[in-house]
């Protein structure tokens, strides 16, 4: 018997239909958006890892936009609850990006 085919009580089948709906992915402009302070800081995390094969530790974010500690801890809290990258609290060079490189801006 056809695994797509049942009863109803009576001895003639039924059929069922279905459809299958395939993922969409959402044009640029709708997905979240990210400042232009956010990118560059994406940006140097993505070139970062590139170059040196890890991710940047928050003293090198420090080093490289010249700002204070609290001022890129603060902006890693905000990309990570932004959707942007992931990480784990307390372990060094653990900041993932969330988003494809086709995406950041260059880095200035």
């Amino acid at each position: 018997m056809n695994p797509l085919l049942a009863t109803s009580g009576s001895s003639s089948p039924v059929a069922f239909e279905f459809t299958v709906k395939s993922a969409v992915r959402l044009p640029n402009d709708a997905m979240k958006t990210f400042s232009d302070k956010q990118g560059q800081y994406l940006a140097f995390i993505y070139y970062y890892a590139k170059v040196n094969g890890r991710s940047p530790a928050e003293l090198d974010m420090e080093r490289y936009f010249r700002v204070s500690a609290p001022s890129v801890h603060d902006m890693v809290l905000r990309l990570e609850a932004g959707g942007f990258i992931e990480r784990i609290p307390g372990k060094g060079r653990s900041i993932r990006l969330l988003i494809p490189p086709a995406d950041l801006p260059d880095l200035k």
